[in-house]
């Protein structure tokens, strides 16, 4: 069986291998080298070294959806997986109509992220309308109502996964922990968090990327108004290389520096999480 696998392992494999290098490997090394060029189409292009970069950081727009996107991610990654953890301890309880819960919590996750923006534009204009005002009249109802809508989709997807988490604990350790005379808030902090540290790295993972890399919400919900402020690093990308003529290049060297940054954040999180679930 072991030598019919390495026989055939490079045919089965190939067509894979070729799609990745087509869709993924392939444009994305052409992305980086089109990062150092100034072009209108990619066939004429014309390397200009560190130049793209250089007007990358010095454009105002790029450092102002820098800053917008960080202190989303930040607000949205601790709201959601805090709210997911709780909502996810209750329904391991003994109660009655978790299922139905569970469902109706998830049901969000599977909504798209264009309907999804312009449902809660609805909503959240129609409740700023008694007070004359609309999402885009301040950049802090923009901000916030962002955070409403990514907590509204992905709560439900992060309670599953600490669900998963939560009922692969042994009842003898929590058993054991209140013979020890631990109370329920030592044992949530002693035994439940550090059993659950795997879903606690998926969870992270999954909403940081997510959320530094959200841009149809962000498009459906405020488009970046009023005056840009509300714009994150996906629309801006976006903005630049589709809006502004001449400036493909430095939407190219934009959407690099965006790559590394979401990887490097990811990274070290998953580094830090995982040497947690090494000492549990």
């Amino acid at each position: 069986m072991q030598k019919a696998i390495k026989k055939w392992f490079p045919l089965f494999a190939l067509p894979t291998l070729l799609a990745f290098a087509l869709s993924f490997l392939f444009p994305f090394i052409m992305g980086l080298y089109l990062s150092f060029c100034k072009f209108k189409v990619v066939n004429n292009a014309e390397f200009v070294g560190l130049q793209n970069y250089q007007r990358a950081f010095q454009n105002q727009d790029f450092l102002n959806a820098l800053w917008f996107t960080t202190k989303f991610t930040i607000v949205s990654v601790i709201t959601i997986n805090i709210i997911a953890f709780v909502f996810a301890m209750l329904l391991t309880k003994a109660l009655k109509g978790t299922n139905m819960f569970r469902t109706i919590f998830f049901m969000p996750n599977l909504i798209g992220g264009i309907v999804l923006g312009y449902i809660w534009i609805m909503i959240i204009n129609g409740v700023l309308y008694y007070s004359g005002a609309t999402i885009t009249t301040s950049a802090d109802y923009g901000f916030w109502g962002l955070v409403i809508l990514m907590n509204w989709q992905l709560i439900g997807y992060m309670m599953i996964i600490y669900i998963s988490g939560i009922q692969q604990i042994s009842p003898d350790l929590l058993e054991a922990a209140e013979i020890d005379g631990a109370n329920a808030w030592q044992r949530l902090i002693h035994v439940t968090i550090p059993q659950v540290m795997p879903s606690v790295t998926i969870c992270l993972f999954l909403t940081l990327t997510n959320s530094f890399r959200l841009f149809d919400q962000n498009y459906a919900l405020t488009a970046g108004a009023p005056g840009k402020q509300t714009q994150m690093l996906a629309l801006d990308i976006y903005n630049t290389f589709y809006g502004r003529v001449g400036w493909q290049g430095v939407g190219q060297a934009k959407a690099v520096i965006f790559f590394i940054i979401v990887a490097a954040i990811a990274l070290s999180q998953l580094y830090f999480t995982r040497s947690k679930e090494v000492e549990s």
